[in-house]
């Protein structure tokens, strides 16, 4: 990730730009189909991130009508990159895995109880910090997913978190969130910059609307002070004349879901 604020001349933009090969804009993976290994499961819906660490630790793929439209969260690190082509995300992983897996109903919070059966269910191997979650590895793209030897029956005991206190959010909830510098408001949410290596939400795209002539730039998630859920606002530890110095938001450079040199979807 770059600082623009640590760069000078034209280097930081020629490093930003470079940095763009590996990052990809949320809603330009909504709509993706999911494959299981025996045929297509739906699409993706949204994402489900860990809000104190801007990791996505689930997709939410809409079912089709061979299970009734339901949505059922699948962890990146059942992607098998290298099978993966344009528009689509192979998993490993049968729709009788699928099928009878926990009803985990994705419109309400996700609870700890919850996310011990999903994992139990998959077998899905527990990794990095303390939690219990999949993503927030390179491993998630460039292997199988791994499977523990002794399937995992209960939270971690080093997460402290209550039942319900998860910190899941969805970015569907999110985009349309009010912007708040530090000495006012300069637009909101209208997508997320993810790196596909690790899974993480590394930017904010923020529409200034009237604020800059309209422009979209890119906010660092490390410069969000808190969000205030319950106001549906995002509040920022830098003011507006800063924002002037953030990189613009060019789609074009973060789309490459049609790229056949894609990392995200080339071995």
């Amino acid at each position: 990730m770059v600082d623009a604020s640590d760069q000078t001349g034209d280097n930081w933009i020629e490093e930003f730009q470079n940095k763009n090969d590996m990052q990809r804009n949320i809603r330009s993976l909504i709509g993706y189909s999911m494959e299981a290994t025996d045929g297509d499961i739906g699409k993706v819906e949204e994402f489900y991130f860990e809000d104190t660490t801007w990791v996505i630790h689930y997709l939410i793929v809409k079912t089709g009508n061979w299970f009734l439209y339901r949505k059922v969260l699948i962890a990146p690190q059942t992607i098998v990159k290298r099978e993966a082509t344009s528009g689509i995300f192979p998993v490993n992983l049968s729709k009788e895995q699928i099928r009878t897996s926990p009803d985990i109903d994705t419109d309400k919070p996700v609870s700890r109880q919850q996310v011990t059966q999903l994992y139990g269910h998959y077998a899905w191997q527990r990794y990095g910090g303390s939690g219990f979650y999949a993503g927030g590895s390179a491993a998630a793209f460039d292997n199988d997913p791994i499977i523990d030897e002794k399937i995992m029956k209960e939270a971690d005991p080093n997460d402290k978190r209550s039942d319900d206190d998860l910190h899941l959010r969805s970015t569907k909830t999110i985009m349309g969130y009010h912007i708040h510098a530090s000495d006012g408001d300069i637009g909101h949410v209208s997508d997320f910059i993810v790196d596909d290596a690790t899974w993480q939400i590394m930017y904010l795209v923020v529409d200034t609307h009237n604020w800059f002539g309209g422009k979209k730039v890119l906010i660092e998630t490390g410069k969000i002070k808190e969000i205030q859920w319950e106001n549906s606002k995002v509040i920022l530890d830098i003011s507006t004349n800063s924002l002037k110095d953030c990189p613009a938001f060019d789609e074009s450079q973060f789309n490459h879901s049609r790229s056949p040199n894609a990392s995200l979807l080339n071995s």
